[in-house]
């Protein structure tokens, strides 16, 4: 989340340059005094180039030597002097622009007087003025830091929103397979169970119309199941769109399973109560594809569930068996 910028930063630039010129300009107004045409002149330059100090900060900063020479401003200078540090990476220039401002400061003017004037006072004024240059340029090193920051900030908030795209996807697709295999295992035990029966009354059925319908009935189921299992194909590979899962069968469930199998089945033992479940639904599906296979592969036949754990009851065990068949099977695809 992006909080808005501080209100000074809404300002258009136009108008700040404007405002650091006229501060400029008043400045220089109260260094001017009895100042020749020559200072005024090279004042004049050094407020004008305010203007060009984004474009061109270190041209701009070299323009205001001149005048930090010849008169007492500060501003010009130091505002130049913090856009060089906010643009630039170069340390080692900026340390030498704040050397040169020192220098000019702290020279006297004309500098015919530099022999007669007193030394110590001009390296006490030189250092003072250095250290008062370190100012603008360290806050122009802070706001450097600062964009950089917000920057970096950006980018990995930009990064950490793809990566929970990616684990959306990834949640999603995992939804869309376990989705598809509960469709398979739902939907093709309810086709199969109506392709057995019509199977069954077709051989049983005498009427030749009534065998007809039977046999019509079986060969939609047989298509469904055909068409069911591309779509579940379909459903692996791509997907679709993010769908809510029905509610997964539980050991609760089995005794319907059993009672609805189309089969004799028998359904004995238990499990405890606290498996998981995962492992419940694993019992269910492990069930109901096994009864599946009885009604495909033994017709007629009855079947045995078996539920048990083990004496420690750190495992538990389901059995399934079958009876032979009494009557032929038909081929299913």
């Amino acid at each position: 989340m992006t909080t808005p910028g501080a209100w000074w930063t809404r300002i258009p630039d136009p108008v700040v340059d404007a405002v650091v010129v006229a501060v400029a300009v008043v400045d220089v107004l109260f260094s001017l005094g009895d100042t020749g045409p020559r200072e005024q002149a090279v004042a004049a330059l050094a407020c004008a180039a305010l203007a060009l100090r984004r474009r061109l900060p270190l041209v701009v900063f070299l323009l205001t030597l001149p005048a930090s020479l010849m008169l007492d401003i500060v501003f010009a200078p130091f505002a130049a002097l913090f856009t060089l540090a906010e643009r630039s990476r170069d340390r080692r220039l900026l340390v030498a622009c704040a050397v040169l401002f020192a220098v000019a400061a702290a020279a006297p003017w004309p500098l015919s007087g530099l022999a007669s004037h007193e030394r110590t006072w001009t390296l006490v004024y030189f250092f003072y003025t250095l250290a008062a240059a370190g100012a603008p340029v360290l806050l122009g090193q802070l706001v450097q830091a600062r964009r950089d920051l917000a920057r970096r900030l950006a980018e990995i908030e930009e990064a950490r929103e793809h990566e929970r795209l990616l684990h959306s996807q990834a949640v999603l697709a995992r939804e869309r397979a376990q989705l598809a295999r509960e469709m398979h295992d739902v939907v093709s035990h309810q086709v199969s169970l109506i392709a057995v029966q019509a199977g069954a009354l077709q051989v049983a059925a005498k009427d030749p119309d009534f065998k007809e319908g039977a046999r019509t009935i079986r060969s939609l189921s047989v298509d469904t199941l055909d068409e069911l299992r591309h779509m579940v194909t379909l459903l692996r590979a791509s997907g679709g769109r993010a769908s809510e899962l029905t509610p997964q069968p539980t050991l609760a469930d089995l005794h319907k399973l059993v009672t609805s199998s189309g089969i004799d089945t028998r359904l004995t033992g238990e499990l405890p109560s606290d498996v998981s479940t995962t492992a419940q639904r694993a019992v269910y599906r492990t069930v109901q594809e096994a009864l599946t296979n009885v009604r495909k592969h033994a017709p007629g036949a009855s079947a045995t569930v078996r539920l048990g754990q083990d004496d420690d009851g750190a495992a538990f065990t389901v059995t399934v068996t079958n009876t032979p068949p009494t009557r032929p099977s038909l081929p299913h695809p």
